[in-house]
């Protein structure tokens, strides 16, 4: 469901307002008049440093965020084999570079200086405006009030328990998982003001609008009565949500699991269970949201470890095979780890890193303080630390300056259209791994070929900040499962309170909502779904997806007495056309040993190149 443009359809949403929606070209302008104005980066012979500038400070950007303008063109115009600029040496030389500022290149940094010395000099290298990686931080300012939302990454959460080394980290920054959980969230805190989930079936899709709130009082057969479906689709959902029929009668429950691992869920939902097809478009966005594809691309094994209907009848033992994704195989054998929600998502951890290398760019003292604490850019790359952490700078090469096992390195970066290199002792790439074959041409060629399989998933996380949430309130809503809309789902932010940081208590007050879009094509394998889905991603403006957004939130929450055109206040698109790893998917995947995994191979070190594999 994409809407088309017309003056009529734009008006009445409010596409005229005066939000704070297109402030990437603010921020654009932002950068530009700081490399006009702001102090110099002496390292960088006369190179004005943007992140220097005092009014820089990259959460409160709206409008295109994630992958934003300015981050990714040197990384495409490399790829795509044009020359880099002649680059000037700066002179710079440090114990260890890191490319890559995300939570993965921080804890690198955290990690070296740890096992060295205090003193240690290290450089940081990034492509985007803010640190953090995928674990962005959107910051908003409504009505004096502070509202936040995760602009990546959403919470502590793994699908096993964590490691020594994970869980270590997150004690050394003083994160304790078990008790802040206790303390600050309240995960049931739109239950208990009467408000549950629920469906909306588009006309497009479905025939016609409608909105299904799934309240606890009634059965899925009282709740679909409401639902535009004939009577077989609705018998034929409860009957998967609800029945115990054995699709596969006669086998073992072991040749059982390994038939669900080499059929898609909506090949067993068509072929086994022979749902009608309006049925199999309920479901086909259900696993979009934790693997970035349809249910046309995941495999049935790994849908029943995550517990989705139509399994129950099949009486299946728990435990994994080696036939499923190591996400829904961790979840099923071990509940996966302790769960932690920050206001600002895993942003909150990546400041913590930030805090923890360069203790002036972030004030306070632990946790509770750090979530409102306001982070000062123009310390990340000052001349006296020890640690530096320089945004807006593009690797576009990294080669060993002799024998690889005891050369320097040398790392070249392109920033503001101009390109610079800098010396290190060591280098680790906490980038994203499929650049690396072209950052690093002295690789083996089978070890480029492992890194370019690593296809991430596109994925658009979009914070949407209400004047108010009386139409939930009044729905008695707080999320939405939309299959066939342009955002397969949204929810209402949840309810953390840490330190001086409060959420909205009462439905008059500002409230950001989470949207989600995960594009692909269906009908292609997982990757060719990936990669068409970053096509469409690259090529969608931001009017297209402000468009989508009111036209959707209206038709669901009118009813509610929700206007899009006055209840909007601001819009962040947080895209990512690189957005969730990779990982084993039996459908498509060789079924071959561990290490000869494409991420096992691209992984092997190179010299004094470390890869860090976070993809």
């Amino acid at each position: 469901m994409t809407l088309k443009k017309t003056s009529e359809t734009d008006h009445s949403l409010g596409m005229h307002e005066p939000i704070t929606r297109r402030d990437f070209l603010n921020g654009v302008a932002l950068l530009t008049t700081a490399a006009a104005s702001g102090p110099l980066l002496a390292a960088e012979s006369g190179d004005l440093a943007a992140q220097d500038a005092a009014a820089y400070y990259p959460p409160t950007l709206t409008g295109m965020r994630g992958s934003h303008p300015g981050s990714f063109e040197a990384a495409h115009a490399l790829r795509d084999g044009q020359p880099v600029p002649a680059p000037t040496d700066t002179g710079e030389q440090y114990d260890l570079i890191v490319v890559g500022a995300g939570i993965s290149g921080l804890s690198a940094a955290h990690f070296y200086r740890t096992a060295t010395l205090k003193r240690s000099r290290i450089l940081l290298l990034d492509n985007h405006d803010d640190f953090g990686g995928h674990a962005k931080r959107n910051e908003f300012h409504i009505d004096n009030r502070l509202v936040l939302m995760n602009g990546g990454t959403l919470e502590i959460d793994s699908p096993r328990p964590y490691s020594k080394v994970a869980a270590g980290l997150l004690e050394a920054l003083g994160i304790n998982v078990a008790s802040l959980a206790k303390r600050t969230q309240k995960l049931k805190f739109y239950e208990q003001r009467g408000m549950a989930s629920g469906y909306f079936f588009d006309r497009e899709t479905f025939g016609a609008d409608k909105l299904v709130v799934a309240t606890p009082d009634k059965s899925l057969a009282e709740h679909l009565q409401h639902a535009p479906l004939d009577d077989r689709a609705r018998e034929q959902m409860v009957r998967l949500q609800e029945g115990m029929d054995d699709y596969l009668p006669g086998l073992s429950a072991a040749e059982k699991k390994d038939r669900l691992s080499r059929m898609s869920y909506e090949a067993y939902l068509r072929d086994l269970a022979q749902v009608d097809p309006t049925v199999l478009k309920f479901y086909h966005a259900r696993t979009m949201s934790e693997w970035g594809v349809g249910s046309d691309a995941v495999s049935a094994i790994d849908c029943w470890g995550f517990g989705f209907p139509g399994f129950q009848g099949l009486k299946l033992p728990k435990g994994s095979i080696h036939r499923m994704g190591p996400t829904a195989a961790g979840y099923h054998d071990t509940g996966g780890s302790l769960h932690l929600h920050f206001p600002d998502g895993n942003a909150t951890i990546a400041r913590s890193l930030v805090r923890d290398l360069i203790p002036r760019a972030i004030p306070g003292q632990g946790v509770e303080q750090l979530v409102t604490a306001r982070a000062n850019y123009a310390e990340l790359d000052h001349a006296g630390n020890p640690v530096r952490l320089r945004l807006n700078s593009t690797v576009v090469r990294v080669r060993h300056l002799g024998e690889p096992q005891n050369s320097p390195i040398e790392v070249t970066y392109e920033r503001a259209g101009r390109s610079f290199t800098v010396r290190g002792k060591g280098v680790v790439l906490a980038c994203y791994n499929m650049m690396i074959p072209y950052l690093c041409p002295e690789l083996p060629q089978g070890q480029k070929a492992a890194l370019h399989e690593l296809v991430k998933a596109p994925l658009v996380y979009t914070s949407v900040i209400l004047r108010n949430w009386r139409a939930f309130d009044r729905l008695n809503l707080h999320a939405v499962y939309a299959p066939g809309s342009y955002f397969p789902g949204f929810r209402l932010t949840p309810n953390v309170n840490i330190g001086a940081y409060r959420s909205a208590r009462t439905p008059d007050e500002p409230i950001a909502i989470h949207m989600v879009r995960t594009p692909c094509k269906a009908g292609l394998p997982e990757h060719e779904q990936n990669r068409a889905g970053r096509a469409e991603l690259l090529a969608t403006s931001f009017e297209t997806f402000e468009r989508n957004i009111r036209d959707q939130l209206n038709r669901m929450l009118g009813a509610g007495g929700f206007d899009a055109a006055a209840d909007i206040r601001a819009i962040t698109v947080n895209r990512w056309p690189h957005g969730y790893a990779p990982e084993y998917n039996p459908l498509f995947d060789p079924d071959g040993p561990e290490n000869q995994r494409p991420n096992v191979i691209g992984r092997a070190p190179l010299g004094r190149i470390t890869i860090a594999n976070s993809d």
